[in-house]
């Protein structure tokens, strides 16, 4: 453990050891007193840690735990009659201390935290416990602070909004998700696959594309969109039109890049084997720009979410995600919109690692798989 690691435990546990102090004097409700002892149960570990530096696995999950718990009553308070938007000093010292311990618990697991390394569960503990991180201390802020759900809702609310409006989120995500951005991103990315083959084959349409494909993605959506729905009417052609023309291009550059990333020595191998051009791409230069191409697709897939959600956010049928924002924001339902955005993060973020998991099988053999 580092001098940092072990002064940022030792922060933490005083922090959270004070603020329990305070916890019935800063003017707020009375906190159970089951839940003062899981703060202090959790600073006493975190103490522990910092003058220890211990580092077992066993250890670090029991402290999780703990984490747990005292986040978890830290929340109660927080949704208290006497706390929400008039939350004291004993309040924002514990959120500081708590938030500081899952900042040094996170830091910790994703340099291995005493656990196996060459587990690949263990790469997702970091993202997932920063994620969770984040969202507590968006409840306590929002809750602490008292700010008005038409300016930011707290995160419990949009899980109440989701169960409240599943039917209609459902409806939404299909329509949105699979008539246009999944659609979108097959045809976009597939064609600008094929014109790269094709490109790569004709030298000058590849100095002549290049160029035109930064042009064009400069464009706004806020231009393309209403010229699509001219050509293509208001319904889901229009916006499945918008992500291809947002998704081609990346595909276009980045499989081009890809095809140029075998090495020379590489190709005079193949060259002094008599291969053909036909055989050098598919046995050489496909297979080492595997990694550009699904750099393409992963850039593609958040393109086609935001392309299909903007498109429908300026003219559309009534449904989709983009239309239910536009909607609903303008009648102040705060609620909805916030669902909506969840939605579209959450199949946004599961596109994305699917994508990942395939680049992960396919490039296996890719340096940056490699552990120490």
């Amino acid at each position: 453990m580092t001098a940092f690691q072990s002064r940022g435990w030792l922060v933490a546990g005083l922090l959270v050891a004070v603020s329990a102090l305070l916890a019935t004097g800063d003017g707020s409700a009375p906190v159970p007193v089951a839940l003062v002892g899981v703060v202090y149960l959790a600073a006493a570990l975190f103490l522990a840690a910092g003058a220890l530096g211990r580092r077992s696995g066993p250890w670090l999950a029991a402290l999780l735990v703990v984490l747990v718990l005292a986040a978890g009553a830290q929340t109660v308070v927080a949704h208290a009659p006497g706390v929400a938007g008039v939350a004291g000093w004993g309040f924002w010292l514990k959120a500081l201390g708590l938030w500081l311990a899952a900042w040094m618990m996170v830091d910790t697991v994703a340099n291995g935290g005493g656990w196996n390394k060459s587990s690949r569960w263990l790469d997702l503990a970091p993202p997932v416990l920063f994620g969770l991180t984040l969202l507590i201390l968006w409840e306590w802020i929002v809750l602490g602070f008292g700010i008005p759900a038409i300016n930011l809702l707290a995160p419990s609310a949009i899980g109440v909004a989701l169960g409240q409006y599943a039917d209609t989120l459902a409806r939404d995500f299909v329509w949105t998700f699979l008539h246009e951005a999944l659609l979108g991103w097959l045809l976009g990315s597939g064609a600008g696959f094929l014109v790269a083959l094709v490109a790569d084959r004709i030298p000058f349409l590849r100095r002549g594309l290049l160029p035109l494909g930064n042009v064009v993605s400069a464009l706004p959506i806020v231009g393309i969109a209403p010229i699509m729905i001219w050509w293509f009417t208001y319904d889901w052609p229009s916006k499945t039109a918008v992500v291809i023309a947002m998704t081609f291009f990346p595909m276009l550059v980045n499989t081009v890049a890809g095809l140029a990333a075998s090495g020379n020595l590489e190709k005079d191998l193949m060259r002094s084997y008599g291969a053909s051009y036909w055989s050098t791409l598919t046995r050489l230069r496909l297979p080492a720009a595997m990694p550009f191409i699904f750099n393409g697709l992963k850039i593609n897939s958040t393109l086609a979410m935001i392309g299909a959600i903007v498109a429908e956010y300026l003219d559309g049928p009534t449904i989709g995600m983009g239309f239910r924002i536009n909607t609903q924001a303008a009648l102040s339902q705060t609620d909805i919109v916030w669902a909506e955005i969840a939605v579209a993060m959450v199949a946004g973020s599961i596109f994305y690692g699917i994508i990942a998991l395939v680049e992960r099988a396919v490039t296996f053999w890719h340096p940056s798989y490699r552990r120490a």
